[in-house]
């Protein structure tokens, strides 16, 4: 025989059941409101929360290796016109590695305004080059063109060289150079490719840095190009995902190793950005989409990007920091 309490805990029970069918039944109601009505008050178009508007839509464009940034159907926006410089770099003298194009030739725009003379060191973009020096000459800087390849520690030697020779000193050193392919399966990643973007995204920090330390001083910086792919990997970006993450471990490594010498590094791990390096490597559909994952529905442009990169460089802004990583990804909770 069941006792009076049992009967009056299955009816709390049931009522606790009842109520929580009717919460889900005013949901679901709501639901299928807004998918008839095409996903109704929720807000459809990217938000915008910088200074200026930027593009939602990218073109569904594939380009050759290693990416001319003057073939773009849609040009990148870095010009950041209304950042305003007030000589956190005066002075300076910096080499951007990648710097023709990208997210490389916004943060030498930004590096110019800022006061700082700027060499650029690039493959064999020519054209690209050109264009970035004649931004960074607007900006009342010198640049000097240093084309060649990374992934040679000579060739990285010389680079410092030259740059030491042309501006008397060395305060900041970005390395941003970068090869990536896609593969569907580990099983399509030759060795030759694996290779590639090894040396191209590992190698060629090691031999800048390596480079450029003995005329780097107290108020020096390093600054690397990560990725958000490096923190949380990519399927279909299995070798490049390795480098980025090992550019993680390599900067907090080598701040550690270097800051009793006044020197800081730091990285900075952008999420998808509207460069020449994805449409080199996506397929011209896949382009279309790319960013579109992100919580802001759309790509960073490279002016997102590059007053991270003077934020870390300038000793007035970030004195106290050093070996970090720094996020800019277009969605909440990077790390």
């Amino acid at each position: 025989m069941k006792q009076q309490g049992d009967t009056s805990k299955h009816r709390n029970v049931d009522a606790v059941a009842e109520k929580q069918r009717g919460i889900q039944k005013q949901q679901d109601q709501k639901d299928n409101r807004k998918m008839q009505q095409g996903g109704g008050g929720e807000q459809q178009n990217p938000p915008q929360t910088g200074a200026r508007e930027q593009p939602t839509d990218l073109p569904a464009q594939h380009i050759e290796k290693p990416g001319i940034e003057a073939e773009l159907q849609l040009q990148p926006q870095f010009q950041a016109p209304q950042y305003k410089g007030s000589e956190k770099l005066q002075g300076m003298a910096a080499i951007i590695t990648g710097g023709d194009s990208g997210i490389g030739r916004a943060v030498a725009v930004l590096y110019a305004r800022e006061g700082a003379d700027v060499a650029i060191v690039y493959l064999n973009e020519h054209e690209d080059a050109a264009e970035t020096r004649r931004h960074v000459e607007a900006e009342g800087r010198r640049c000097i063109l240093i084309p060649g390849d990374v992934k040679d520690a000579a060739f990285c030697r010389d680079a410092v060289q030259r740059t030491v020779e042309a501006f008397g000193k060395l305060d900041i050193l970005v390395n941003n150079a970068a090869f990536q392919e896609h593969a569907d399966s580990l099983e399509d990643i030759t060795e030759e490719r694996f290779d590639e973007t090894m040396r191209t995204n590992i190698y060629g920090y090691f031999h800048m840095a390596k480079a450029a330390l003995p005329h780097l001083k107290e108020g020096s910086s390093i600054i690397n190009t990560g990725s958000v792919v490096g923190l949380e990997g990519s399927q279909q970006l299995l070798d490049y995902s390795t480098t980025k993450g090992a550019i993680h471990a390599f900067t907090k490594s080598l701040a550690s190793n270097v800051l009793k010498r006044g020197i800081r590094v730091n990285a900075v791990a952008p999420g998808p950005v509207w460069t020449p390096l994805n449409p080199a490597d996506r397929p011209a559909e896949g382009v279309a989409e790319f960013g579109k994952q992100t919580e802001f529905k759309r790509a960073a442009q490279p002016e997102e990007l590059s007053p991270a990169y003077v934020f870390l460089a300038a000793p007035a802004c970030a004195g106290y920091i050093t070996g970090i990583v720094l996020p800019v990804t277009g969605s909440v909770g990077a790390i």
